[in-house]
């Protein structure tokens, strides 16, 4: 039986097809609502809400980290290129905002807590743990956003041309996932740091 064109299904439309969003503006909102928090916290120099947003944008920050570096990595690397062009149209535009969002979150709010209860004091037992987490912190801070973000970012931008350059793409995707892998490791170290200023 000769199959007609009317009866061939037709393919399901590429991500790339259409236009991708570099920021989901359906997620500004939530964005806003969570900063202006942080910012009412600060203002009003409120411990309990200093701690929440420190520890809600910490644990969410840790968990992205080592999920990301070390399960969707090596499952990413498996995928056939176009797969990875798919997953990265969906995945990567969320993430544009969710990181820079949790890294503001986590940095402000516990910045302002070491600073309320005396913990960047030379005098404090806890000042040298502090400092470590300055450290381990802002380094992964500079990851998350001086080579994570690009990297997403130009992915993005590249799924948006008529023609997406599918191993531009992959590159781009084994740089982020490798940061991401980094940071992972590098969060092992915070949340030793972490529970020790705790004691």
């Amino acid at each position: 039986m000769e199959v007609t064109p009317a009866a061939v299904p037709a393919a399901d439309p590429s991500p790339t097809q259409g236009a991708i969003e570099i920021i989901p503006l359906k997620g500004l909102p939530i964005v806003a609502v969570v900063l202006a928090g942080l910012v009412a916290a600060i203002a009003g120099g409120w411990l309990w809400a200093l701690d929440f947003y420190h520890v809600v944008g910490g644990g969410i920050w840790t968990a992205l980290d080592l999920f990301v570096g070390l399960v969707i990595g090596p499952i990413l690397g498996r995928l056939s290129i176009p797969a990875r062009m798919e997953f990265a149209s969906r995945f990567m535009p969320k993430m544009a905002i969710i990181m820079p969002t949790l890294v503001t979150m986590t940095l402000a709010s516990g910045f302002q807590m070491a600073l309320q209860l005396g913990n960047l004091s030379a005098a404090s037992p806890n000042h040298a743990w502090l400092v470590a987490s300055f450290i381990v912190v802002g380094v992964m801070a500079v990851i998350a956003l001086g080579i994570l973000e690009p990297a997403n970012v130009a992915v993005l931008f590249e799924l948006r041309k008529p023609q997406p350059n599918g191993r531009i793409i992959a590159l781009l995707m084994r740089r982020f996932i490798a940061t991401a892998a980094i940071t992972a490791v590098m969060q092992v170290a915070t949340l030793v740091i972490m529970t020790r200023v705790t004691i």
